[in-house]
């Protein structure tokens, strides 16, 4: 076999680190970024953060004249660079401020603390169990064993694990022998604890836990009790005639034990478990507000950390440039430094420009949607995919898709997802194209309006919704109805 040489032409895209490091900061939301940052903060002893205040940064003109991570070469440490240490460039960078990167600039209000909901502190859902089993007189091995039962309930408060399995668990993992029985045992206890409910193997026994605790406040309670325990099919369903029949309880009575039975908390451990503190409340991303009919947007303050080069390692550069003899341990030391500093100039360089691309992107989707933020009327909201605000900002869709990925803007009518204002578009009969946003939100009208004693079915929302002069099918009227959580008519009906 002979050997030869060819040459060859390849078209490749590459993503260097900066580029992947941009697009994971685009997808972090504000209330993340400040751990984001100080994960970096911790990894990089060249960056730091400046409690100074600075008046000027991210201003107009320098977000034209904004250097790209892109046009950065990575140090890579090689042989040849060793030999070659040039740090001109950074010990004059570093003569003037332009190290200290500051970041802030008008479209950053002075203080957010107002605007911001603070952290609140809270117990988890099992931390609350744990506690009212502490006041339970038992000896070291059921208490372990109770903990494991407690251990087993999920965020819902239902213990879904079946008992075999909780007392494997037991004897593999701590070494207690133990039988269902006594299992069963505990678990009744536990489900005498707050919030009632809990413990429950499945809905039914948890409506039913809490409806016990209420024996003797009435006939309306017994009566609920023997609905859900006979006729729980029928009750979920809404066969209220059987329901009657089978119990021979007029109208009135029924209606009673409704009322009993909607009061009681279908999930006891939802409205208390430990959940992710950025997603157990809002901070909003942006802020819009109306300045006589002119829409003036800000971006939160936290998105504009004040992010420097370390004072120590500029001090370090410029000796090793002031010193005369230059060994291999100081350039080893010059290299590392280098690197760092690298490494920290391109972090601050993503997060200016995670701060450009948001605030641009967002003032297009502001510029976009102007009627609604003047307004608040979400008939008037446009048809608006991705595609509308990639073409217009230059970016690309995917990029646009991790801007609104998790973001939020506070208005004058509320805080609403950057997803909420994309929307597909569906034709009238005059041939203009409206949002189908507008079409959930009339249909949505529609089913608040009707009368519960006889909802309005499929067809009939759709007959309305055509005569309105939207062109629009019975299974679209299906789809967008459960996008809206509403259930079918007869899920609806009430007495």
């Amino acid at each position: 076999m002979s050997l030869s040489q060819s040459l060859q032409q390849k078209l490749l895209q590459k993503l260097s680190p900066q580029q992947i490091q941009l697009m994971k900061l685009l997808q972090v939301p504000t209330a993340n970024l400040e751990e984001r940052i100080k994960e970096e903060l911790e990894e990089n002893p060249a960056l730091e953060v400046t409690e100074e205040d600075h008046e000027d940064g991210l201003t107009d003109d320098s977000k034209d004249e904004f250097e790209s991570t892109e046009e950065r070469e990575e140090k890579d440490g090689s042989e040849e660079e060793y030999e070659n240490i040039d740090i001109s460039e950074y010990v004059n960078e570093y003569d003037d401020d332009v190290a200290d990167y500051k970041l802030r600039d008008d479209n950053y209000p002075d203080s957010d603390e107002e605007r911001v909901m603070p952290y609140r502190v809270e117990t988890s859902f099992h931390e609350l169990l744990l506690d009212q089993l502490g006041m339970l007189v038992m000896d070291e091995r059921t208490r372990k064993i109770a903990e494991q039962v407690i251990g087993s309930i999920d965020d819902d408060g239902y213990l879904r694990r079946e008992t075999a399995s909780i007392a494997d668990d037991l004897a593999f993992r701590q070494n207690i022998e133990t039988t269902e029985q006594e299992i069963n045992d505990l678990i009744k206890k536990i489900q005498q604890f707050d919030p009632p409910g809990v413990a429950s193997r499945n809905l039914q026994e948890c409506l039913l836990n809490q409806l016990n605790r209420k024996k003797g406040d009435g006939k309306s309670v017994e009566l609920a009790i023997d609905v859900l325990s006979y006729y729980f099919d029928e009750f979920t369903k809404k066969h209220y005639d059987k329901i009657q029949r089978g119990l021979n309880i007029t109208d009135e009575q029924l209606k009673d034990v409704i009322n009993q039975i909607v009061k009681l908390n279908p999930k006891p451990g939802g409205d208390i478990s430990e959940v992710n503190k950025a997603e157990s409340y809002v901070i909003p991303d942006f802020f819009i507000s109306n300045s006589g009919g002119k829409l003036e947007l800000s971006l939160n303050s936290k998105n504009a950390p004040d992010l420097r080069i370390s004072e120590g390692y500029k001090e370090m550069l410029k000796e090793y440039d002031r010193g005369s003899k230059k060994d291999k341990r100081q350039k080893e030391a010059v290299l590392f430094i280098k690197q760092k500093i690298d490494a920290a100039k391109w972090f601050i360089d993503a997060i200016k420009q995670r701060q450009q691309t948001l605030y641009n992107t967002m003032h297009t989707i502001m510029d976009y949607q102007h009627e609604f933020f003047l307004t608040g009327d979400e008939t008037t909201l446009r048809p608006m995919i991705l595609k509308d605000i990639a073409e217009r900002t230059n970016l690309d869709i995917s990029t646009v898709s991790r801007v609104a990925n998790s973001k939020f803007v506070q208005t004058e009518f509320g805080t609403y997802r950057l997803k909420f204002f994309f929307s597909e578009s569906l034709s009238t009969d005059s041939g203009e194209e409206v949002s189908t946003r507008e079409v959930k939100k009339i249909l949505s009208d529609m089913i608040e309006g009707e009368s519960k004693k006889k909802p309005l079915s499929d067809e009939k929302l759709t007959e309305l919704l055509q005569e309105k002069g939207y062109n629009i099918a019975r299974r679209t009227v299906a789809k967008y109805r459960e996008q809206l959580n509403i259930p079918v008519a007869r899920l609806r009906k009430e007495l």
